[in-house]
């Protein structure tokens, strides 16, 4: 793995060069970003996946919801579908992509939900369409520099923080480390619950090497809530004996969890916002009958569940008790200063904007 690192450094520079350059010309203006009178908010990193953007987003929504009339702006990534869309009934994973589709399942009734590859052409749409809207959240948005955003919100994993990750393609980084800079707010996630604060000292100063001197930092850890079947109407009782089917950034923390709470009778592991096909649903099938035990369940991510829930499954999966982990951001400490911060800027804006 070393090796191949090394073999791949020379495209990393080369990525760098590219990166640095476009990142270059939005900071001297040459490449135009948009403000907007609306409050606009982005959760992103500098990684490829892997980092709880959707947690955290949710975590947003159940903080602002109440107060505010929102929408959540995603790419959209693996949907079958193209340009601006508005969240309805109809909609599915297929035609939103499971991210937004999991926003819109559980927030309908609070926020909107919206894809559009293009942010800067997405938002007039969004407010053409609900004028009384006050806040747009974007999601995994920290590249996308065609908007400027009232308030950044850089996200990286504990398992892999950006200062000690490398370019793509030898690393798994989409800038530089000092991408950084641009952020208002920084959050490690996926932390484990008992970090010690002098391990979270520790690591503010590595992150602090590459952000500007005020920016706040927090440590936040994921929260595994009680599995949900992903049928309403499937009468099947949870059961410890578990076949794992996960298509994920990074499914080993998921993986350590389960085996630390259930069974963990096998692991069907499938590439990032993976679309499942037919022969794969066969795959699930064969694998759960080889279990050896006559009380057991498929248990996926909530993500997953968004696109296995596909009503062109239904037959193929007939039969199949299938459950989902629900998950929920939560910080280690300070989770109130957090809070209060991003309420201060929202309500800031809103005077500034009457």
């Amino acid at each position: 793995m070393q090796f191949l690192k090394i073999l791949l450094l020379p495209f990393s520079l080369l990525y760098h060069w590219v990166t640095k350059f476009r990142n270059h010309l939005y900071d001297i203006d040459y490449k135009k970003s948009f403000q907007f009178d609306t409050m606009v908010l982005s959760v992103g990193n500098l990684s490829v996946g892997g980092t709880g953007k959707s947690p955290m987003v949710e975590y947003l929504i159940r903080l602002l919801s109440e107060e505010n009339k929102i929408t959540t702006l995603s790419r959209g990534y693996g949907r079958k579908t193209s340009g601006f869309r508005l969240a309805n009934e109809d909609d599915n994973a297929a035609t939103l992509g499971d991210e937004p589709f999991q926003f819109y399942t559980k927030y309908k009734e609070q926020i909107n939900v919206a894809v559009g590859e293009e942010r800067a052409l997405a938002i007039p749409q969004i407010l053409f369409e609900i004028p009384d809207n006050q806040i747009i959240i974007l999601d995994d948005a920290y590249q996308h520099r065609t908007v400027t955003p009232n308030l950044s919100i850089l996200l990286t994993a504990f398992s892999n923080p950006f200062y000690n990750d490398s370019l793509l393609p030898s690393g798994r980084l989409r800038e530089a480390r000092s991408g950084a800079n641009r952020a208002d707010v920084i959050v490690m996630t996926k932390c484990p619950n008992d970090l010690s604060g002098e391990a979270q000292q520790e690591m503010s100063g590595k992150i602090k090497a590459y952000t500007k001197n005020d920016t706040p930092i927090f440590f936040a850890g994921i929260k595994y809530l009680q599995p949900k079947n992903i049928r309403e109407s499937d009468a099947s009782i949870f059961s410890k004996n578990v076949l794992l089917v996960s298509g994920i950034a990074n499914a080993a923390p998921l993986e350590e969890y389960v085996k630390s709470n259930f069974n963990l009778c096998a692991h069907l592991d499938f590439a990032d916002h993976h679309n499942y096909s037919v022969k794969n649903l066969l795959q699930i099938k064969n694998k759960f009958a080889a279990i050896d035990f006559e009380d057991k369940v498929v248990l996926t991510t909530e993500k997953d569940a968004m696109r296995l829930s596909n009503e062109a499954f239904k037959s193929d999966l007939e039969g199949l008790p299938i459950f989902y982990l629900p998950i929920q951001t939560y910080f280690l400490k300070n989770g109130d200063i957090f809070d209060a911060n991003v309420l201060q800027i929202v309500n800031n804006k809103e005077k500034t904007v009457n």
